[in-house]
């Protein structure tokens, strides 16, 4: 049997009792670490679920889901994933493979961002199409995630911005000599994100006189949901270009232009010198 099971967002105590047990029952487990990172560290994690696990880095489950597969039909096989197996398209593409190899499999759901995101205070089902904003670099600086932003605002609806990571990204350089050497990992965070956007907002309302989104508009910004360092911070996004929300992961939130009064309310808490009813028209 082979077995996606969802960690959650905290730390190693998030995963399901299910799931534990399914830990500790199977020959092998991967730990994916390369879409999202847990609050702890990996001695931890083994210490925990007393057995070792190995690391599925990006090249090996992007390109070696074969050899993650190889021998589940025989026996229990687990990939642990961060949040919910299926927060990232990429672990269908498991699913896909077993079916293709006549692979028994389980999926064992948990917590992930896109649910959790409610801790702000915001109603799930008035958040429209989710974004990730990407890292920009001297000659790739994509924008096509701020039409979906416009367009949820337009049916005043909230929109989740999912943040870069970037875990074992090859150089340049070492592309060029076709001998791999990775960049130090980075994770975007809320004043990165807002930069970008407000670079965006700039360029828009000089080519269109847009007014959907500009440097006052509210948004929130959180870091380490679901773990005991979680933070929120309601401000205006030219603010939060100077916000600093401490260690990964953040993600970013820009609200709807007209808010039911209970949001508000819930949000106003995070927002240290913003009166929200001046925001919510």
């Amino acid at each position: 049997m082979f077995y996606l099971i969802g960690l959650g967002l905290g730390d190693i105590k998030d995963i399901t009792v299910k799931g534990l047990d399914i830990v500790k029952q199977c020959s092998r487990v991967y730990l994916e670490m390369y879409t999202s990172i847990l609050g702890c560290s990996l001695e931890d994690m083994q210490e925990f679920y007393g057995r070792p696990l190995l690391l599925a880095d990006r090249d090996l489950v992007e390109q070696g889901a074969d050899e993650i597969l190889a021998g589940a039909g025989e026996s229990d096989v687990a990939l642990l994933v961060v949040g919910d197996p299926f927060g990232a398209t990429t672990h269908t593409d498991f699913i896909l493979r077993a079916k293709e190899k006549n692979i028994p499999y389980k999926v064992i759901h948990n917590a992930s961002i896109m649910n959790a995101i409610g801790c702000c205070g915001l109603q799930l089902y008035k958040f429209g199409e989710t974004v990730s904003i990407p890292y920009w670099d001297e000659t790739w600086k994509p924008d096509s995630f701020y039409d979906k932003i416009k367009l949820n605002r337009l049916h005043n609806m909230h929109t989740l911005c999912l943040l870069d990571i970037k875990v074992k990204e090859p150089t340049p350089e070492s592309l060029m000599r076709k001998r791999k050497e990775y960049m130090p990992p980075r994770f975007m965070s809320v004043a990165e994100a807002a930069h970008q956007l407000l670079s965006i907002v700039e360029k828009k309302d000089a080519l269109e006189r847009n007014t959907v989104l500009n440097e006052q508009s509210l948004c929130v910004g959180l870091a380490r949901v679901g773990q005991d360092t979680q933070q929120i911070v309601v401000t205006t996004l030219q603010e939060m270009r100077s916000t600093d929300l401490g260690q990964p992961l953040h993600s970013l939130i820009i609200p709807a232009k007209e808010m039911h009064p209970l949001e508000v309310e819930f949000l106003q808490q995070y927002a240290a010198s913003i009166k929200l009813d001046d925001y919510n028209h």
